[in-house]
C-alpha cells in the first residue's frame, strides 16, 4: 500500500527509474542523497521520506544496483560508494510498518553481505593496482564501504552477529596489507564497541528486572506477614474477649480502621490540592511582595515631600485662644483701616512685587554660585597645602617631586615668582651691597624681570609660547 502525501520529488525521481533504462539507474539512485541531506537529522520529515524511499521500492533498486559487476556502473567505485552511503541512511531509523518481517529479516542481511563482497572486489583491485593516485583513491572508497558499514550495524546492532560469521569479511581480515588491514581492525574494533555497549544495555535491563521482581516478591511477602499476624492477633482477641463483647470489639476495630483510612485519604487530597494550588499560591505571595514594595516607595515620597515642605500647620487651638486671637485681629482692622485700591494700582503693585520677587531669586542664584566658588577655591587652597606639607624639601626631591611645588593659580604663581626672584638676586649680588640689610627687607625687582621665564618651579597658570 503507498503512503499518502508522498514528497513529490520521490515520485518524480521513482517515475524516472522505473522509465528509464538499465544502465541509468545507479546515476538516477544518486540523487536520493541530495533530497536526505536537505533534510534536518532526526526530524519526522527524514522519517517519513525514508518510509517513502522504501514503499516505492528505492532501497531495493540501490540493493540490486549494488550487486551488479562494477564495470557495467556508470562511475565505477565512485558510484557505488555514494549508494552505500544512500543504503546505509536510508536502512537506519526506518521504520517499515506491515513489511517490518521482511525489511529486518531479508533486506538488512542482504544488504551486509552485499557490503561485505563489494569489499572483497575492492581490496582485490586495490592489490592490483599499480599506480600510487589509484591506490590512494581505492582506499578512500574502501574507508567510506566501511564507515557505510559501521553505520548500518550502529542502528541494527542484530546484524553484528552476521557480519561476524560471513566468510567474505574473514577473508577480508587475512588481508597482507597494512593500509586495508588497519581500515578493517578499526572497523572491527568499533563493532566489538558496539557489541560490548549492547551486552551492556542487555546486562542492565535484566539487572533491573530482577530488582524490580524482587523488590515485588519482598512486597508480596510483608502483605502475606501482616496479614498473617493481623489474622493471629484476631483469633488470640478472639480468645481473650468474652462472646458477649466481640459485636461490640467489632465495631471499635471498625472504627478505628475507618478513622485511619480517613487520615490517609484525606492526607492525599489535601496534599494534590496543594499541589493545584501551588501557582495561585505563588501569585498570591508575589503581589504581596509588589504592594509591599510599592507601599515603600509612597512612603519614601511622602517623607521627601514632608523634609521639602516641613510646614505642617497650626497647632490646635482652644476655644478661649480663639476668641483671644480674633479680638487682636479685630482691633488691629479697627486702628488700621484699609484704604480702597484701584485695580490699575492693584496690578501696578502686583507687577512690582512679582520683579522684586525675580530680583531677589536671581540674586539668590548668584549668590548660591558665588557660594560654590568659594566653596571650590577653599577645597582647593585646602588641597594644596596638604600636598605642601607633605612634599619632600628641594634638596630631597627626585624626578616630577618639584612639580607638586607648583600652583594654579595665577596670583600665587606671581608671588611665588617674585620671591624666586628675589631670592636669586639677593644670592648673585656682591658683598658689599648687602651691607647694612637686615633679614627681614624686602627686595625690589623690576615688572620685566618678573617676566623672565625660569621653569615650572613654583609657576602656575599657563606658560608663554
Amino acid at each position: 500500500m503507498k503512503p499518502t502525501g508522498t514528497d513529490p520529488r520521490i515520485l518524480s525521481l521513482a517515475a524516472e527509474v522505473a522509465k528509464s533504462p538499465e544502465q541509468n539507474v545507479p546515476v538516477i539512485l544518486l540523487k536520493l542523497k541530495e533530497i536526505i541531506n536537505d533534510t534536518p537529522l532526526g526530524s519526522s520529515e527524514l522519517k517519513k521520506i525514508k518510509q517513502d524511499i522504501y514503499c516505492y521500492d528505492l532501497i531495493q533498486y540501490c540493493l540490486l544496483v549494488l550487486s551488479q559487476d562494477c564495470s557495467r556502473i556508470q562511475g565505477g567505485w565512485t558510484t557505488i560508494s555514494q549508494l552505500t552511503q544512500i543504503l546505509s541512511h536510508c536502512c537506519v531509523g526506518l521504520e517499515p510498518g506491515e513489511d517490518a518481517e521482511e525489511f529486518y529479516k531479508e533486506l538488512l542481511p542482504s544488504a551486509t553481505e552485499n557490503f561485505l563482497i563489494l569489499g572483497r572486489r575492492l581490496q582485490t583491485c586495490f592489490i592490483n593496482a599499480a599506480k600510487g593516485e589509484e591506490k590512494d583513491e581505492l582506499l578512500h572508497i574502501f574507508q567510506i564501504l566501511t564507515d557505510s558499514l559501521f553505520w548500518l550495524l550502529g542502528g541494527h546492532v542484530q546484524l553484528i552477529q552476521n557480519v561476524l560469521q560471513s566468510d567474505h569479511f574473514l577473508h577480508l581480515l587475512q588481508t597482507d596489507n597494512v593500509q586495508i588491514g588497519a581500515t578493517l581492525m578499526t572497523l572491527l574494533q568499533n563493532i566489538l564497541l558496539i557489541n560490548r555497549s549492547k551486552r551492556t544495555k542487555k546486562l542492565l535491563k535484566l539487572n533491573r528486572e530482577k530488582e524490580e521482581e524482587a523488590i515485588r516478591l519482598r512486597l508480596q511477602l510483608q502483605r502475606q506477614r501482616a496479614m498473617r499476624l493481623s489474622r493471629e492477633l484476631w483469633l488470640s482477641m478472639l480468645e481473650i474477649v468474652h462472646p458477649g463483647e466481640v459485636e461490640k470489639y467489632n465495631r471499635e476495630m471498625e472504627e478505628k480502621a475507618a478513622l485511619i483510612i480517613q487520615k490517609h485519604w484525606r492526607g492525599y487530597r489535601e496534599r494534590k490540592n496543594f499541589r493545584q494550588q501551588r501557582p495561585f499560591l505563588t501569585e498570591y505571595k508575589a503581589a504581596i511582595t509588589l504592594q509591599r514594595a510599592a507601599l515603600k516607595f509612597l512612603a519614601k515620597c511622602r517623607k521627601k515631600k514632608k523634609l521639602v515642605s516641613p510646614w505642617q500647620g497650626l497647632q490646635e487651638l482652644t476655644d478661649a485662644r480663639r476668641v483671644e486671637l480674633k479680638q487682636r485681629v479685630d482691633d488691629y482692622v479697627r486702628r488700621h483701616p484699609v484704604s480702597q485700591m484701584s485695580d490699575v494700582a492693584s496690578r501696578e503693585l502686583h507687577a512690582e512685587a512679582q520683579e522684586q520677587l525675580q530680583h531677589y531669586f536671581m540674586g539668590r542664584a548668584l549668590e548660591e554660585k558665588g557660594q560654590q566658588h568659594r566653596e571650590a577655591l577653599m577645597a582647593q587652597i585646602s588641597t594644596n597645602i596638604e600636598q605642601l606639607m607633605k612634599a619632600p624639601t628641594l634638596n630631597e626631591a627626585e624626578g616630577k617631586e618639584p612639580e607638586l611645588f607648583s600652583s594654579r593659580s595665577r596670583p600665587v604663581a606671581a608671588k611665588a615668582k617674585q620671591a624666586h626672584l628675589a631670592t636669586l638676586k639677593h644670592i648673585q649680588a656682591p658683598w658689599w651691597k648687602k651691607l647694612g640689610e637686615e633679614p627681614g627687607d624686602e627686595i625690589d625687582i623690576q615688572k620685566d624681570e618678573i617676566s623672565v621665564e625660569l621653569g615650572t618651579l613654583f609657576i602656575g597658570g599657563t606658560k608663554p609660547p
